[in-house]
């Protein structure tokens, strides 16, 4: 790992602006757990892929590096609900990480996922549980939302043990409910403290060694 200051990488793409709220929610609760959460994002794809997009975006968060997902102490992913799967920008930056799955870079790092949807039964959870898929080949430990959390029990709209989530409207313009935000602050601080005691026991098995 580089000689950075730690920090989460929470790592997302979003359409139309409402999962990256959430990622900026998450992002809140890892800083509050007194960890830098690094945002980034990933560039949208196309059917034809010769033409390559800049390094920098023109707006908003930057594109993810190899490099930002190595060194992280752990890691949130989001992405919109794609027919009941992540989308396509997220899928193509994925597989795109043998060089890491070989080297074993994010074995046994904590990871949490999250995701949004325009309709109530949109495909949620399964665009939950098929994002894990890839960190859990990684060797990463997925960290969801317990029922401890008030807000996992009351809220009407997004949530779930799985990972935060959150319900736009058909026309992804409900901002987030205040249950919503509760529970995206509340996994990224669950996964901040994840992060701090894995790497802790890494250090004293190091150091014991």
């Amino acid at each position: 790992m580089s000689r950075q200051a730690p920090y989460i990488l929470v790592l997302y793409y979003s359409g139309h602006g409402t999962t990256k709220a959430l990622a900026y929610s998450i992002a809140q609760g890892i800083e509050d757990a007194g960890i830098r959460a690094k945002i980034r994002t990933v560039s949208t794809v196309a059917a034809e892929t010769h033409a390559q997009k800049p390094l920098i975006p023109d707006e908003g968060d930057l594109y993810c590096t190899m490099d930002d997902l190595k060194d992280c102490l752990g890691l949130a992913l989001g992405s919109p609900t794609h027919f009941g799967n992540m989308a396509a920008p997220m899928k193509y930056f994925w597989d795109n990480t043998v060089t890491l799955w070989l080297a074993g870079d994010l074995q046994n790092k904590p990871a949490s996922v999250f995701t949004a949807t325009g309709t109530m039964h949109g495909g949620q959870e399964t665009t939950l549980l098929s994002m894990m898929l890839p960190l859990m080949h990684h060797g990463m430990m997925i960290v969801g939302i317990p029922y401890a959390e008030p807000a996992l029990n009351r809220t009407h709209r997004g949530g779930t043990p799985y990972g935060a989530s959150h319900v736009s409207g058909v026309s992804h313009d409900q901002p987030l409910s205040s249950d919503e935000r509760e529970l995206a602050v509340a996994q990224g601080y669950r996964l901040a403290i994840s992060a701090k005691a894995l790497a802790q026991a890494d250090f004293n098995r190091k150091i014991s060694a």
